[in-house]
């Protein structure tokens, strides 16, 4: 699949205010300074769609794009953002939970990991409680240019291997990385065949 237009629709702060849930919607989040905008961005193949940021923390509203008049792409905000104040967070966490189990339309959530990492409890806890919930889910690892094929290989290896402690399959997994678009064929065609093949 190819993107042709992609067009900035609403942000907001209220799930109640979204657009109508009549068109199918994949959303993005992950911890803050992960590369959510940069990951959207390469996707749609505009440079600027998405607002990036040297500092972590940008993006505080449920953000809406259209893609080729047919399905939404969302922005969500980063999670775990400690130089935010206490009650702040709180506002995020509430705003995240009530899209992720209200949007009745969301397809499915693109959690974004940091493949240079090792595993973070917060991810971790994140993607349990996602489970627990029955949300759809995939992982996709950002900023897979900064380490060699042989390194991404062993630590994705390693994630799965954390996440078996707890998990008895382990979601599917994408390697991605918006300055090389490295993994962009494989997410956007999979975004497609859900879009065939998931009713409404």
């Amino acid at each position: 699949m190819e993107i042709l237009k992609a067009e900035f629709v609403v942000s907001n702060s209220d799930v109640g205010k979204c657009p109508a849930p009549d068109r199918h919607e994949y959303a993005f989040i992950g911890r803050s300074n992960v590369g959510k905008s940069s990951l959207i961005n390469m996707l749609t193949n505009r440079n600027s769609l998405a607002k990036t940021a040297a500092k972590p923390g940008k993006t505080q509203l449920i953000n809406h794009f259209l893609i080729d008049d047919n399905w939404y792409m969302v922005d969500l905000p980063g999670y775990g953002y400690a130089r935010t104040s206490k009650s702040l967070r709180g506002q995020f966490e509430k705003l995240i939970r009530d899209y992720i189990l209200k949007r009745e339309n969301l397809i499915c959530l693109f959690v974004l990991i940091d493949c240079r990492l090792e595993p973070q409890q917060i991810d971790l806890e994140f993607m349990e409680w996602l489970g627990e919930n029955g949300v759809p889910f995939v992982m996709v690892f950002t900023k897979g240019d900064k380490l060699s094929v042989a390194q991404r290989r062993k630590n994705l290896e390693h994630y799965q291997e954390v996440m078996l402690d707890t998990w008895e399959t382990t979601p599917i997994a994408f390697m991605t990385s918006s300055e090389k678009k490295l993994g962009r064929e494989e997410l956007l065609d999979y975004i497609d065949e859900l879009n065939r093949t998931v009713e409404l």
